[in-house]
This record gives structure tokens, sequence and C-alpha cells, in this order.
């Protein structure tokens, strides 16, 4: 199965293995965290060696439409980028009106919606503050949206579930060095992972993480892997 996706596949000691493209700009390994290594035997990612302009110079040779189409940055399946409008259909109840709360447990204001709110948001919370506010916390069960000063969205130890291991190795017990990235555009940051009986996993990063949340991917990587 040949996709268009910019990563690469290559053949390791152990079987298949997932790096990053050459094109750092559109590198979408982050994106592929599902793929299992079963998939990756029979993947092929033709563009991951080459960069976003080289792939339009052969687009334009080969007379193909979108040699020239601009680039987007909307989920395809979500083409006018009304993302609340989605998840609102999915979603009946989204986009009821709840309470706005403080770190310190005050409500400062209401909202329209969860849907219309994520982890690390500063802009649009529709309330006034003399110091810059964002949002800390989205609640679904109380539709309450929690919001304080930046220091609140920091932390060094996050947990992961449902880890979809590519490595050729079982954890070591004192764990793994590696580098995380909990959002596509974010830079990797240096982290240690390790395995628990219970069968989560945990991550302890050299540096306080902005804005974690649930549901976000948590890609590990060793260098180009």
């Amino acid at each position: 199965l040949v996709t268009g996706h910019y990563v690469r596949r290559v053949a390791g000691g152990k079987g298949a293995e997932l790096h990053r493209a050459k094109d750092a700009e559109k590198d979408q390994s982050y994106f592929l965290i599902a793929t299992t290594r079963e998939q990756l035997e029979f993947l092929r990612f033709p563009l991951g060696g080459l960069d976003k302009s080289e792939t339009r110079v052969m687009a334009e040779r080969f007379n193909l439409p979108v040699a020239d189409k601009p680039d987007s940055q909307d989920i395809c399946f979500v083409p006018n980028g009304n993302y609340a409008e989605l998840v609102e259909k999915l979603r009946p109840g989204a986009c009821d009106p709840g309470d706005i709360l403080h770190v310190d447990g005050r409500v400062v204001g209401q909202h329209d919606g969860i849907i219309r709110f994520t982890v690390g948001q500063r802009r649009g919370l529709g309330i006034s503050s003399a110091d810059p506010l964002y949002v800390v916390r989205v609640d679904p069960s109380s539709r309450q949206v929690t919001v304080g000063p930046r220091s609140a969205l920091l932390q060094s130890r996050i947990s992961v579930a449902e880890l979809n291991w590519l490595g050729d190795d079982e954890l070591p017990d004192d764990g793994l060095p590696v580098e995380i990235k909990i959002r596509s555009a974010s830079k990797p940051s240096a982290a240690r992972l390790f395995a628990h009986e219970n069968g989560r996993f945990s991550v302890i990063s050299d540096e306080p993480l902005d804005s974690v949340a649930p549901g976000q991917a948590c890609v590990f990587y060793q260098g180009d892997r």
C-alpha cells in the first residue's frame, strides 16, 4: 500500500521501522502513531525522502492538477475549518453552556460550549483579567472550563495508555531515554519512558511540559526513528 505521507519506512534488523521525513516542516510521523509493525511491513512512503518543493516539481512534470495547490492546515474531513460544528453533530450537548472557573475556585465567567476550548488556549475566553489566563482543564461531565496562570499548565510527569510500541526491545526497568512530542508542531523534548505492571506507562520529562491534555498523542523518538 503506497501513501503520500511525509514519513520514511526503514528496513531495520528486526523489521520495518518508522522514521521522520526528510522535510522536517512536512514530517507526518506524529500523525501515524497508530501504525502497527505489521502494517509497516506492507506500507511504502515514496515522498518521505523528498522536500515538498521536489514533490511539486514532480507533480508538475506529470501534469497533476494538485501541482500548485496551496498547502492546507485543515483536517481533510473539515474543509471549512469549523471543528465546533462537526463536533456538535457528533456529540449533541457539547455546546451546552457552563461555568468558567479560576484554579482558585472562583467562577469568573460563562461559556457557550466546552468544544470551543482546549487546554493551553489563551485567546477567545470571553473573560477579562489583569493577568493572562489560560485554559487549564476542560471537564465534559460538569461542563466546566478551568483557567489559570501559565504556571498551572506545566507538568513534568504524564501518564499514557494504549501504547503502540514500534521499538525492538521491551522497556528496561530503569526507563528508556527518548524524545517526546505531545503536539505535531512542538519541538521534541528529552524524557524517560517507564512501563508499569497495570499496563500503563509514564513519561518523566527533563523539562516541564506545557499544555498537556487528555486525549493527546505522546509520540516517542530516538533520533529520526
